[in-house]
């Protein structure tokens, strides 16, 4: 899994060599006229409404003036706003999906927000753009953030687009997920859906608020660890389309490795889903699908029996 002080000492560096770097990455629209199918539904997703200046439809009547709104509204939105040349707050109230109402941003105490200075050695601003954009973040000689594309977007799993374009498409001139192995794959993802822990510690697997950090979780299932590289993000989801709650569709992935499977209990009613990967709700506002996949004691949802 990607550490977070790898990532920190790269956007650094990148502040400093960005100009170059910076123009291999050419947007989304540069990807439009030969993947148009993919475009189109990628543009329905989460991901590319990860950052905006402006807050989803329905929560901008609880909007309060700020720069930045973090987050699509699938789950939630919370603002961000410059205070000063050094300093950025996150606001310590966001909108909800689940109650359409405002309450307490997670990870706060203090409904004035948190200050995050600019420059810093944890670099905790520039990560949050980092992950909720695409191309590289750079900061202005007025101290603004500027994300180069704002959500999250082709060329964050595919890499840079120039030398693909330039090539007229040549396959092996850009990155492809789907040829990179499993673990590959998940530490990928895993480079942002990760745990905000500091450096090197352990997992706290007994805190609801880390199972949002699914690759993390994925990682200790029986079901990856003896899928031979087989079981990836990529297996459940296509990041071209927009994030299913059909529990039908993941049971299909399911059966195909458990195509027989005898159960001592009763499920006429459940499904693998509900069962094997149950919620966690970290708050009243928020539930999250636990992916450390297993056997679960009734009335249990952090860590499998087995």
């Amino acid at each position: 899994m990607a550490d977070w002080s790898s990532k920190t000492h790269l956007i650094c560096l990148l502040l400093l060599c960005s100009p170059p770097v910076a123009a291999q990455y050419l947007g989304a629209q540069s990807c439009r006229p030969c993947h148009a199918e993919q475009f189109d539904s990628h543009a329905n997703t989460g991901h590319a409404h990860a950052l905006s200046p402006q807050a989803p439809a329905e929560a901008l009547s609880a909007a309060p003036k700020a720069d930045w709104a973090f987050g699509s509204g699938t789950h939630a939105v919370t603002w961000v706003s410059r205070l000063n040349d050094s300093h950025y707050l996150e606001h310590g109230q966001s909108w909800f999906r689940s109650s359409k109402s405002l309450d307490t941003t997670p990870g706060h105490n203090n409904p004035k927000g948190l200050k995050y200075r600019i420059f810093e050695p944890e670099a905790r601003i520039l990560r949050c753009f980092s992950c909720h954009s695409t191309g590289l973040p750079r900061v202005d000689a007025t101290n603004h953030i500027q994300p180069a594309e704002a959500g999250v977007n082709c060329e964050v799993c595919h890499g840079p687009g120039a030398a693909h374009v330039q090539s007229g498409g040549a396959k092996y001139r850009i990155d492809n997920p789907s040829r990179y192995r499993a673990t590959a794959i998940n530490d990928l993802c895993g480079a942002c859906h990760r745990q905000p822990d500091a450096l090197g510690a352990a997992p706290r697997w007994e805190d609801p608020w880390n199972a949002r950090h699914q690759p993390l979780y994925l990682a200790e299932s029986r079901c990856f660890q003896e899928s031979n590289e087989k079981l990836s993000c990529l297996t459940c989801h296509d990041p071209h389309t927009k994030l299913t709650r059909d529990s039908k569709q993941y049971e299909v992935v399911c059966q195909n490795c458990h195509k027989t499977v005898r159960h001592k209990t009763g499920i006429a009613k459940a499904s693998c889903v509900s069962c094997h990967m149950p919620t966690v709700r970290p708050s009243t506002q928020l539930g999250f699908a636990n992916h450390w996949i297993g056997v679960y004691i009734p009335g249990t949802t952090l860590r499998p029996r087995r």
